[in-house]
């Protein structure tokens, strides 16, 4: 294993044409963790599913933070940098295009901090309560990227503040956010999954 390799799992595509999608666990979870998601929302895509290389606790995570909100910066574009270098090797391993990130919480941080450092590596992404992962973001050209912001209005970990700020960043860096506040906490909630499998349907639609 490299340096820069994530143990991860991988599912080929049983529909042709359908979008990869790149499942990014949050908090303790781990490499099985959203493949039951991936299934639920596009279930002819290819599916690689990468385990977070930061342990907190015990708990797998995709980069550090210093307290619960606050993100050790430098370890968030070092180990976004990271999984790109991993998707781009796994694209040519695995004869995959550019996948739509799902993730949740701190892989949906890390999928937002991807697409900000190294966007080419995402087709789009489903943001599935994230965060503004970095406070002085890059200057980023998304060029009409499809992204998902979907965040919880009883989110006790997220404010609402937040999550707004993250879909006009990612707006004004000219990506097309459809972003939505459910009626939900910090999990995840059967309408997460209706939208985003609508969401996905239409986007590929659109890119077809």
């Amino acid at each position: 294993m490299t340096e820069s390799a994530f143990i991860h799992r991988f599912e080929p595509a049983n529909s042709a044409g359908s979008t990869p999608l790149l499942l990014l666990h949050g908090t303790g979870g781990d490499e099985n963790d959203l493949l039951g998601l991936g299934k639920m929302i596009s279930s002819g895509s290819a599916l690689l599913s990468p385990r977070g290389r930061v342990l907190e606790h015990g708990m797998p995570r995709f980069f550090r933070r210093l307290t619960e909100g606050v993100f050790d910066e430098d370890d968030v574009r070092r180990r976004a940098l990271e999984l790109g270098d991993f998707v781009a090797d796994v694209r040519q391993r695995y004869g995959i295009t550019a996948p739509v990130a799902v993730g949740f919480s701190n892989g949906a941080n890390i999928a937002a901090a991807l697409l900000l450092l190294k966007p080419d590596v995402l087709a789009g992404a489903i943001l599935l309560r994230a965060m503004v992962p970095l406070s002085v973001p890059p200057k980023a050209a998304l060029d009409g990227k499809p992204v998902l912001l979907l965040s919880g209005q009883a989110d006790p970990i997220v404010p609402a503040s937040n999550s707004a700020r993250l879909a006009a960043l990612l707006a004004d860096a000219g990506a097309r956010v459809d972003y939505k506040v459910l009626p939900a906490g910090h999990q995840l909630s059967q309408a997460d999954v209706t939208l985003a499998r609508d969401w996905i349907g239409n986007a590929a639609a659109e890119a077809a």
